[in-house]
């Protein structure tokens, strides 16, 4: 008789254990993220970084993420040069694309104001080398309007696209 018991109970535990792994399954189940309302750095800085980490799939080595305030296009004060933060952006990311970049390495962009981000991403690409970024991923968080035109520009250059959407 007791014999007779021992599948019966591996049979109930089995059932058990499962019910209990599907509900920790649904705890575990990552919360949707929402982009700020507002324009502050501190906010957008987070969240983006929030959307890079969850986005990393593929990625063996480093991870190179690029952000613009809203009104990056004028100078800063006491800036001798004139240069604006979209202008030092722009030179910095085009540098990196003309350098290629490793497989296994993701550039991530992101900016409250998606289509000023979208401007650089597409301008930083221009004339890329085909191979570029091959083995590589573009993360662009932002809007679907300026998707297209940025997922153009990043697979020439031979780079996997990935686009999440800023809402």
């Amino acid at each position: 008789m007791t014999r007779a018991l021992i599948p019966v109970a591996m049979l109930l535990s089995a059932l058990v254990l499962s019910g209990c792994k599907k509900e920790e399954e649904a705890a575990a189940a990552p919360v949707e993220l929402t982009a700020p309302a507002s324009t502050d750095d501190a906010e957008w800085k987070a969240y983006l970084g929030q959307v890079i980490g969850r986005n990393q799939e593929g990625v063996t080595d480093r991870v190179f993420s690029y952000y613009l305030p809203v009104g990056s296009d004028t100078p800063a004060e006491g800036d001798q040069d004139g240069k604006t933060m979209f202008d030092r952006q722009l030179e910095n990311v085009t540098m990196v694309v003309q350098r290629t970049v490793l497989p296994g390495n993701m550039l991530a962009f992101g900016s409250p104001d998606s289509a000023k981000m979208a401007d650089l991403v597409v301008m930083s690409f221009t004339d890329a080398d085909p191979s570029a970024l091959a083995g590589s991923q573009v993360l662009f968080i932002g809007k679907p309007e300026d998707s297209d035109r940025v997922k153009a520009a990043v697979e020439v250059a031979g780079a996997k696209y990935v686009f999440v959407e800023a809402k």
